[in-house]
């Protein structure tokens, strides 16, 4: 068998701040930080910052009053951040800038008197997390079926966002059949989706035409690692949404097959390289990663806990070492 690599894979931008928060908070506050949800949808990820002293909870009622606290890359919804300050919690906030970027969208369109949709999966972390930011009327379209079912006040002063994790394919389509509708309508066309989804859905393209075999690393509630299977099966390849490399079935396997793999925005190199290694034992002749945009996007920490950092740093610094005995 051949394998080809894609590139961009794996962890986007504001994945890898989401969890270089909690690693930098577990640093400077130690043990236990409460993570509201999971920090980004991969359970070996989760599991791996659960050893090392994270607890994630999907209420704000399990965490002590007055606790070290993050909000999820996802978002959350006002109401939390409210609850959050109700019990004293010190917050940091991981949301993805890209996910405050269409929070604020959609708050500008309802300050303005519009109703806004959101076009997303009902139920999605994210998704709520929009909803919950919005003091206006609020309705989430999934697919172009959606559209005719939507019930507005004023089809005039009708605004929409989208899920930064969409395929870019469906979001297109149902902006169209929301414009056909309604010609008013306001929005930022595509500008919703994230960068890193639409360079991963676009490798996925062009790997589709060198490939019999399509293997997505990620995990199952994973939007964008679903999203990319989807692309694949779209362009006729058969495709799999593998967690780690236990998954991998021996029937899916023949002499002569051209294999891609590619990982999710939420899923570590570290499990695309065992699913790799677990491929060799298949007799592969070549293993070749194909060319395509590099990624340079990166994401500020926090503030606050920049600067709780470098208070940390700066007292361990200063600390008085302890005397040594010359005996």
């Amino acid at each position: 068998m051949d394998v080809i690599l894609a590139r961009p894979r794996g962890f986007c931008a504001g994945v890898v701040r989401a969890i270089e928060i909690v690693e930098r908070a577990l640093e400077v506050y130690g043990s236990p930080v409460y993570v509201l949800h999971e920090i980004v949808h991969n359970h070996h990820v989760v599991d791996d910052l659960r050893t090392r002293g994270a607890i994630f909870v999907e209420n704000l009622a399990e965490v002590p009053e007055g606790a070290v606290t993050i909000f999820s890359a996802h978002g959350v919804a006002t109401t939390m951040v409210d609850q959050a300050a109700a019990r004293k919690l010190e917050v940091i906030d991981a949301t993805c800038p890209l996910v405050t970027k269409v929070h604020l969208q959609a708050q500008r369109y309802s300050v303005r008197g519009f109703e806004v949709v959101i076009i997303g999966h009902p139920g999605h972390p994210e998704v709520e997390g929009t909803r919950g930011r919005v003091t206006g009327p609020v309705h989430v379209v999934s697919d172009c079926e959606d559209v005719p079912r939507l019930r507005v006040k004023d089809p005039e002063r009708l605004a929409y966002a989208t899920q930064t994790t969409l395929s870019v394919d469906d979001t297109r389509d149902v902006i169209a059949a929301l414009k056909d509708r309604f010609p008013s309508i306001q929005g930022p066309d595509l500008d919703g989706i994230c960068y890193a989804t639409q360079n991963r859905q676009n490798a996925v393209r062009s790997l589709a035409s060198e490939v019999d075999l399509l293997l997505v690393v990620g995990a199952r509630n994973s939007s964008n690692s679903n999203r990319l299977r989807e692309v694949g099966e779209r362009a006729n390849v058969r495709a799999h949404l593998v967690q780690d490399a236990a998954e991998l079935e021996d029937s899916w396997f023949t002499p002569g097959l051209r294999v891609g793999l590619t990982a999710g925005a939420s899923a570590p190199e570290v499990l695309v390289q065992a699913v790799l290694e677990r491929l060799r034992g298949y007799e592969v002749d070549c293993v070749k990663e194909m060319e395509s945009v590099r990624e340079t996007t990166a994401f500020r920490l926090p503030a606050a806990l920049l600067r709780k950092s470098a208070q940390t740093t700066r007292q361990r610094e200063t600390r008085p070492q302890p005397v040594r005995s010359r005996s």
